[in-house]
């Protein structure tokens, strides 16, 4: 599943995450790698469709450490999007001093970052759209 959490920092970031508890990316079975792999193409097709551009993100995945004998079951498998653009293709988020080492700022709710994400279309891209 995927969601814009309430904390994120990126306007319209995302967390990708399975819906049962999983450690490691190699615990997915076959049909969760299917279900992600079908999670990941909507969601960047959707990012993609937002502002009808090639949608910049930095992307990365959190799992259990991989320590021989440590009891790393509290952990839980997940993704985060970081994606920088605001308002627009051209208009970008650029993480101040402030924000660094105080408090983040909002430039949109999580709810409307997800509100807009939503409406955009996640099985067909921009770019594949009849004129």
């Amino acid at each position: 599943m995927a969601v814009v959490p309430y904390w994120a920092q990126w306007p319209y970031e995302l967390l990708v995450l399975p819906r049962r508890h999983i450690t490691k990316l190699c615990d997915l079975t076959a049909e969760e790698v299917s279900d992600l792999a079908a999670v990941m193409k909507r969601y960047l097709t959707k990012y993609d469709n937002l502002f009808s551009c090639s949608f910049p993100y930095s992307m990365g995945w959190h799992e259990a450490p991989n320590m021989p004998g440590a009891n790393n079951e509290h952990w839980q498998l997940h993704a985060h999007y970081f994606p920088p653009l605001l308002r627009s293709s051209t208009v970008k988020k650029h993480i101040a001093g402030f924000e660094l080492f105080a408090q983040v700022q909002r430039d949109l709710t999580a709810e409307t970052a997800a509100g807009n994400l939503n409406k955009c279309s996640g099985s067909v891209h921009f770019t594949e759209k009849a004129a």
